[in-house]
């Protein structure tokens, strides 16, 4: 999976010229899924997003969560995260996952959020989205399960 996580003071979403989604400050979060993604890595990165220390605290220091600050959060599922630019011109998506499967992973990863954030709107998923925000900082991170969910050295130097 990939998660673009941007600090924002209020964002939105719309399809078809309606709101489906709207928040205050808190996350808006670019939600992608990969071949190799599953339900099994959807709790570490809940936790890890709800407690990444990115909002400032009264001595404007970057030391609060979004638990912390009491903020709220917006996901849109966004496959093309998952665009292979490296060859020619057009982005290949051979790596993204099948859109059955990846809105499988996306409900579950909205449903995570929500027993821990009080609020929590969403895109729609596979819909042709707007999305409007103020990033605020700008403030943006990236995280990837590769990342997350690599073997480790010793697995990889027997092998």
């Amino acid at each position: 999976m990939k998660f673009v996580i941007q600090r924002v003071n209020h964002a939105s979403v719309t399809v078809d010229g309606q709101t489906v989604g709207s928040i205050g400050k808190g996350l808006l979060i670019l939600f992608g899924a990969g071949k190799g993604d599953t339900e099994e890595m959807l709790p570490k990165f809940v936790d890890k997003i709800t407690k990444l220390r990115i909002f400032s605290d009264e001595n404007d220091k970057i030391n609060l969560s979004l638990l912390d600050v009491g903020g709220e959060l917006l996901v849109v599922s966004q496959f093309t995260l998952y665009a292979d630019c490296r060859k020619g011109n057009r982005p290949s998506f051979f790596d993204a996952l099948e859109p059955d499967r990846a809105d499988a992973l996306y409900e579950k990863f909205v449903a995570l959020c929500r027993e821990k954030v009080t609020k929590v709107e969403t895109g729609s998923f596979g819909a042709h989205m707007r999305v409007d925000l103020e990033n605020d900082g700008p403030f943006t991170v990236v995280l990837d399960s590769r990342d997350f969910f690599k073997e480790s050295s010793n697995e990889r130097r027997e092998n």
